[in-house]
């Protein structure tokens, strides 16, 4: 792109030239040997033929990237980032995730340089493709040939740099089969050891999904979705020599997060995403609950729209928030879409929260208009609606047949921009603002943009794999951030439907609707699964293909009871609200071409999820530890939030770089996987020991034989050791 000029004067020219030697040479062969015009053709056809043949002999590089360069674009529409860190001349070393059959295509036809690929010696010595990769100058490798073969091969790497090429690895040794990046391999110190040349760290993003990666399972088992597919590939900043195997992983897991990053646009809002979703599933059904509604796509948004035209005459026109009071429900799942269509800024308030942290939440917003429902305040006793509340009811008796009708042409024929009063929405906008309990002092509004949002969506969507058929239990409040992303946003994004139950306690009844309404994937906490493991029913959750729990810690004896009523064991998430909440998630063991790949282990939370970088660094230092020590837990995303609602100073205190200090202590292990340990605040220094009261809390709660939260441990003051462990408990 750089020297396009150039490029485009080079063709024009040598197009000028060729076709001034095929016509002198028609005008020679004609006039001067008087062939026939017939003849004539044949010979310039045969003469250029033989000279492109001579040229491509004498340039097989140029032909394999031209092919190359030819069939990935056709396939493949590729994003490309940091193609400056890769050095113009010289050898260098390119580690890259491995996502797909044809990884080394994609990057091949990215750079301008020859690369030499290192491969599995297996699949170069297939007959009919081995004469090509010989071609490209590709180096078997094999775990399986012996110490000496690989040594050769890491030599014959080596001498490859030096010589001044480009080599890469795929330091995974396996393409993954359930997306999540497998641990880095050692190895490829010895090519750069002692060569002063540098490692690049290369990510391939968006490619999992498409017909050459596992995500369907075998390679070309489906349809190709589109065509051209979209890919990017980026190229990290230079590494020393000296790197090792982890610190590559996460510089690979960083440009992961740039992947997702690069997708930001006008159309990347919730607006435009639901919008378009709604047109293309018109009559299938989006939300249901279990009051007796039920809306398909293309009735939630006409819905939408003609309730934002009622509440637009409410708000004034420079209140950007609006507040809203309703439980898990189709009211309060419409009440939050329409308000974003609006243009505005959803505000789910906390009704189980006390007077003053709502108050509060209100004033920070600067909020005037609320919306909530009599028939859910009746049921709230205790909770005070502040004034100026408007009521559901009232205002979708306010919808007359000429508003119907108006609502319905919208829907089919504006543009998300001209749906929202022309105000012109991107992807860092806010979205929505979710306020912590306030348990520690005032509520912290959390700021979470569109692209928050959408990114922490899809990474749910590319985890659990959404099909149109699944149908979601949603139980969890919207004024959680796991409630509003996983059980509102994803399954109207996604495609599918979701069944709503305002009362997430409600063991027997949500068993019911399980068990009647077929659904398939529930997001839920461990203290919900207690009270589902007393309540509901044995052959309940039959219907279940997943369940995912997050929020607080998912306890072993937990998970075994429910496995054990159920059927089906729960998996374990981490998140907070200040990640979309999102952040890891367990997913199941699966092994695709006799080749397995982990999704779970016992006490983690699971692998940070597609675009998400997570590392261990000391509390003190914000320095990086050694690979599986403990420290405080950073995150890094396109799910991290924009900040706290007017504290830039609390925002600078979690906020450095891009990362995100969660307040966790935990460890990663060298496949990636998460252990928490504790939360910062939850560790007592005693004798010059750091004690983690979780680990404490596990071995009391095991000597007693319960899945009941029973037992809690805490800390106070001790002259004598600094603290003092103190442990309260139930009867």
């Amino acid at each position: 792109r750089e020297r396009r000029g150039e490029i485009l004067a080079c063709c024009n020219f040598l197009s000028f030239l060729g076709a001034a030697l095929s016509a002198g040479l028609f005008f020679l062969l004609s006039k001067v040997l008087h062939f026939t015009p017939g003849q004539c053709f044949l010979v310039v056809s045969a003469l250029t033929a033989i000279l492109a043949l001579i040229t491509l002999a004498l340039l097989p590089d140029f032909l394999i990237r031209f092919c190359v360069v030819m069939i990935t674009r056709i396939f493949y529409r590729i994003r490309t980032g940091g193609l400056d860190n890769v050095p113009i001349q010289g050898g260098a070393l390119l580690i890259s995730n491995h996502v797909t059959w044809v990884d080394a295509l994609l990057i091949s036809a990215t750079l301008q340089r020859r690369v030499r690929f290192m491969m599995a010696r297996d699949i170069y010595e297939t007959w009919w493709i081995k004469p090509l990769f010989k071609l490209m100058g590709v180096i078997p490798v094999s775990a399986t040939d012996g110490p000496r073969h690989v040594v050769e091969s890491l030599r014959a790497a080596k001498a490859a740099i030096e010589d001044g090429y480009l080599v890469c690895i795929f330091a995974e040794g396996a393409l993954t089969r359930n997306g999540n990046m497998r641990g880095f391999r050692g190895g490829f110190e010895r090519i750069v050891k002692g060569t002063g040349l540098p490692i690049i760290p290369v990510h391939i993003g968006g490619a999992w999904g498409s017909i050459f990666s596992h995500y369907h399972g075998k390679v070309l088992s489906s349809f190709p979705r589109m065509i051209p597919y979209p890919a990017s590939v980026l190229f990290g900043k230079a590494l020393p020599e000296s790197s090792t195997p982890a610190e590559v992983r996460i510089a690979v897991c960083e440009l992961s997060c740039e992947s997702f990053n690069l997708l930001k646009g006008r159309k990347r809002t919730l607006n435009a995403r639901f919008v378009r979703r709604a047109r293309q599933f018109w009559f299938r059904r989006a939300i249901s609950d279990t009051a007796g509604k039920e809306l398909s796509f293309g009735n939630v948004l006409v819905g939408a729209i003609a309730l934002g035209d009622v509440l637009r005459t409410e708000c004034d026109a420079e209140e950007e928030m609006v507040g809203i009071v309703l439980p898990a429900s189709v009211g309060g799942a419409l009440a939050n879409i329409a308000v974003t269509l609006m243009g505005r800024i959803p505000v789910n308030l906390n009704f189980t929260a006390s007077t003053g942290a709502v108050a509060s939440a209100i004033e920070q917003c600067k909020i005037r208009t609320v919306i909530s429902s009599r028939q859910f305040v009746d049921k709230v006793p205790g909770f005070t609606l502040p004034e100026g509340t408007l009521f559901l009811e009232d205002l979708v008796a306010n919808v007359s047949t000429p508003s119907r009708v108006k609502a319905v042409m919208k829907s089919l024929f504006y543009t998300p921009r001209a749906l929202a009063g022309g105000r012109r929405i991107e992807s860092d906008d806010v979205a929505t603002i979710i306020f912590s309990s306030g348990s520690t002092g005032e509520p912290k509004g959390v700021m979470l943009s569109h692209h928050n949002l959408l990114s922490n969506v899809e990474a749910i969507q590319l985890v659990f794999k959404f099909e149109p058929q699944d149908r979601f239990c949603a139980v969890l409040p919207f004024f959680h951030s796991f409630g509003l992303t996983a059980t509102l946003w994803t399954p109207i994004i996604c495609g599918f439907s979701a069944h709503y139950h305002p009362n997430p306690m409600d063991g027997a009844i949500i068993g019911e609707m399980v068990r009647e309404q077929k659904l398939t994937t529930m997001v839920a906490t461990p203290t919900f699964l207690l009270a589902y493991i007393r309540r509901a029913g044995k052959d309940d959750f039959k219907s279940l293909r997943a369940v995912c729990t997050g929020a607080e810690k998912l306890k072993p004896r937990v998970a075994d009871a429910f496995e054990a009523k159920f059927g089906i064991r729960p998996m374990e998430g981490y998140g907070a609200t200040e990640l979309s909440p999102v952040g890891a998630m367990s997913v199941a063991d699966v092994a695709i071409d006799c080749i397995p790949q982990i999704g779970t282990k016992p006490e983690s939370v699971g692998h940070p999820v597609l675009g998400v970088a997570a590392r261990i660094v000391d509390p003190d230092s914000l320095e990086a530890v050694t690979e599986g020590s403990e420290g405080l837990l950073q995150i890094k995303g396109p799910n991290v939030m924009l900040g706290y609602l007017g504290e830039p100073g609390k925002t600078r205190e979690v906020l450095c770089n891009g990362w995100y200090s969660t307040g966790d202590i935990a460890r990663i292990d060298s496949d990636g996987f998460v252990f928490l340990l504790d939360r910062l605040s939850r560790y007592s220094k005693i004798g010059g020991e750091m004690v983690p009261h979780m680990a404490v809390e596990d071995v009391l709660i095991e000597g007693v034989s319960t899945v009941e939260r029973c037992i809690v441990v805490t800390a106070a003051p001790d002259d004598r050791k600094g603290e003092q462990l103190v442990v309260c408990h139930t009867e």
